[in-house]
C-alpha cells in the first residue's frame, strides 16, 4: 500500500462539526478501499492568500493516510464532486510523520506558555 499525506480546504459557510464530517466521510471512504487513515489533524479556519471560489477563509483538515492508490482516487473522486471542498492535495510520501504539525505544535506550546504564566500569577497572588 502507498502513504499519503493529504490536504483538504473546505468553505468557510459550513460549521467546524460539517468540517469534521467529511473528514470522517474521508476516513469511510479509505477504509471500504482497504486502507487506514494513521491521523487526522483539523486545522480550524484559517485565512487564506488570495479568494479561492469567492471565499476569504477555509477549514484545513490534514490526513496521514495508508492506502491503495485505487482507494485515494475514489477519495479525490468524491471531492471533486463536494460542493463544499474549495482545494485539496495528495502527495505520496515515504513515510507516514504522525507527530504534531509544526502549526499544532506551536499552538499546544503557546497554549504551555500560557499555564504556566497564569501558574506564575496564582504562585505571587498566594504569597
Amino acid at each position: 500500500m502507498a502513504l499519503y499525506e493529504h490536504t483538504v480546504m473546505s468553505r468557510q459557510d459550513i460549521s467546524s462539526q460539517q468540517a469534521e464530517a467529511l473528514n470522517d466521510t474521508i476516513k469511510g471512504l479509505i477504509e471500504q478501499g482497504g486502507g487506514s487513515v494513521a491521523k487526522i489533524e483539523c486545522w480550524g479556519l484559517r485565512n487564506l492568500t488570495y479568494r479561492v471560489k469567492k471565499n476569504r477563509k477555509a477549514h484545513y483538515s490534514l490526513l496521514a493516510i495508508d492506502c491503495p492508490p485505487a482507494a485515494m482516487a475514489e477519495v479525490e473522486r468524491q471531492l471533486a464532486i463536494n460542493e463544499d471542498v474549495l482545494r485539496w492535495l495528495t502527495v505520496r510520501v515515504e513515510t507516514l510523520d504522525l507527530e504534531l504539525s509544526p502549526l499544532l505544535a506551536r499552538r499546544e506550546r503557546e497554549r504551555e506558555r500560557e499555564r504556566e504564566r497564569n501558574d506564575d500569577v496564582e504562585t505571587e497572588a498566594a504569597e
